[in-house]
């Protein structure tokens, strides 16, 4: 990569020209970038937040109007995305339709929701003038956006977890504005995006400012938006020394800010007995398929396979088959090159740890090699490394003696993204007590299929218990996620004429609220003392 330096700006940010390499050629594609310097940074954050005081007072059908035409736009520039899509991340077409398809999925899923309204969680208790021995005042509540949000684009995802991604979406569904760090792997596409999403909001007379894009490599650009004033919390997807540092930061400013940071995860599958003789080798094409997946590179990959020595047999001797057919795989940046053969190295120098197969091997800087590796339970209870995540196309399969040991490699797991039980009827009923520990350590529980593929829902969780998510309260994938980007007001005796249309006695709206305990789209009547809801 060449950089040019150039003077430094007041506050002593360097300004820098830079390119970025193909992951299919590994040089230089012609596209220039030049990273932005702090005081640049000051100004697209204050544009952002001039944009969110106007944005935030929008009702939720105009919201929901500017996101289905930023899908409108993108729509009209689908080939030119994918395009340049390509070219930066070296992912195949058809995995970039895919995404792109998600993508506008999530814009028109979020738009209905705010179309509707009801996500805002109003509630309503009835004063009670009669109340003894003091009476009872008028108490309401909704959810409101925090304001400006800062993003950080993720490497895998060029697309649905990028600049119109998950996080960006949810954040304007919110209320709020963005302010997206792009990701150095696909700059270019972060360029077509954004300008895609500013045409949209211009069409419809929204302020500038509303999604801003800063960029530069290094740390100090993300520094720079994460201690901004205006920035209000942080959306992020990455690795857990990323996300780490992150949160740190924004827990060191004057003001903290939260961080809902998707990290490190292993996500477990556990094969249960009677499963394993029914179907072992189904579910060994099945996993091989899951872990190799674009060349290992999603945050749900099977990185952990637990199972019971005495069945594993026929599963190991067909799960090595197919990883040794698995071809090498173009991985999106050098530095994920380079963390994974280091990761596969690590585990490799552990002993107690051997290499069962891999896949086709090449000298191409970015290609990744599949590996199947195998440990016994015990390795792995005293070697909490073999727990972390190894971000490419690898698993490690963990033999278990007997049932108490493969409880015991459950209860000893970090946080995860996922956890996978296969298991018939007999089975599930037979390992309970497998179910409620691994509730206690992820955010999403698979039966009988693989992690890989997060359907965008209403009722997804895409996140979990540390180090997979920096807050496992919330979800990056489906719409629980526009909770992330919000907080709750109260308003106490409030004039009805300064209350938001939510929470107005007559349900403008039409949505779903909670008056008095009960939930309801009825409009609020005349309240007396033992007076009940229509």
């Amino acid at each position: 990569m060449n950089t040019k330096h150039t003077p430094r700006d007041q506050r002593g940010t360097t300004m820098r020209e830079f390119r970025i390499l193909s992951p299919l050629t590994a040089k230089e594609l012609p596209m220039v970038f030049i990273s932005h310097t702090a005081t640049e940074i000051d100004r697209i954050v204050s544009k952002s937040n001039q944009a969110f005081e106007i944005y935030r007072q929008l009702s939720g059908k105009e919201k929901s109007l500017f996101l289905k035409e930023i899908a409108v736009q993108l729509i009209a520039e689908r080939e030119s995305i994918i395009s340049q899509c390509a070219k930066e991340t070296g992912l195949p077409i058809p995995r970039l339709i895919a995404e792109f398809d998600r993508t506008i999925h999530q814009l028109h899923l979020y738009g209905d929701l705010v179309y509707e309204g009801s996500w805002v969680n109003a509630r309503i208790d009835r004063a009670d003038p009669l109340r003894q021995p003091i009476p009872k005042p008028d108490v309401r509540q909704m959810q409101i956006p925090l304001g400006p949000v800062g993003v950080f684009c993720a490497s895998n995802f060029p697309l649905a977890f990028s600049v119109a991604g998950g996080d960006t979406v949810s954040a304007l569904a919110a209320g709020c504005s963005v302010v997206v760090k792009g990701h150095s792997a696909h700059l270019g596409t972060a360029h077509v995006v954004v300008g895609a999403i500013k045409e949209a909001a211009q069409r419809m007379g929204l302020p500038e400012g509303l999604v801003e894009l800063v960029q530069g490599m290094g740390k100090d650009v993300g520094i720079e938006l994460v201690t901004n004033p205006a920035i209000k919390a942080i959306g992020f997807t990455g690795s857990t020394q990323g996300g780490l540092a992150i949160s740190k930061t924004a827990a060191e400013r004057p003001e903290p800010i939260p961080v809902y940071a998707e990290m490190g995860s292993v996500n477990p599958v556990f094969i249960l007995p009677e499963a394993m003789q029914e179907n072992g080798e189904g579910i060994a094409e099945g996993l091989a398929a899951s872990a190799t997946l674009s060349v290992g590179q999603f945050c749900t990959n099977p990185g952990l396979t637990i199972t019971l020595a005495e069945h594993a047999g026929p599963f190991m001797k067909r799960l090595k088959t197919h990883f040794e057919t698995v071809p090498w795989g173009t991985m999106l940046t050098l530095d994920i090159k380079k963390a994974y053969d280091e990761g596969i190295e690590r585990i490799l120098g552990i002993k107690g740890v051997e290499l069962i197969a891999s896949g086709a091997v090449t000298d191409t800087p970015f290609g990744g090699t599949a590996y199947l590796l195998h440990t016994k339970a015990e390795t792995l209870l005293d070697n909490h490394e073999l727990m972390e995540e190894v971000f490419g196309p690898e698993t490690l399969v963990v033999t278990c003696t007997d049932k108490g040991q493969l409880l015991a490699v459950a209860a000893a797991l970090h946080g995860s993204l996922t956890g996978t039980i296969h298991g018939t009827s007999k089975d599930v009923a037979e390992y309970d007590d497998l179910r409620r520990i691994l509730e206690g350590k992820v955010g999403r529980l698979v039966f009988n299929g693989f992690p890989t593929g997060v359907e965008v829902c209403h009722s997804m969780v895409h996140g979990g218990p540390f180090p997979a998510t920096s807050d496992a309260k919330f979800t990056s994938v489906g719409t629980m996620a526009i909770y992330r980007f919000t907080r709750p007001i109260c308003y106490q005796s409030c004039p009805k004429d300064l209350l938001p249309k939510e929470l107005h006695d007559d349900n403008p709206l039409g949505i779903c609220r909670l008056i008095d305990g009960k939930f309801t789209k009825d409009i609020l009547l005349n309240f007396k003392k033992g007076g009940n809801m229509p």
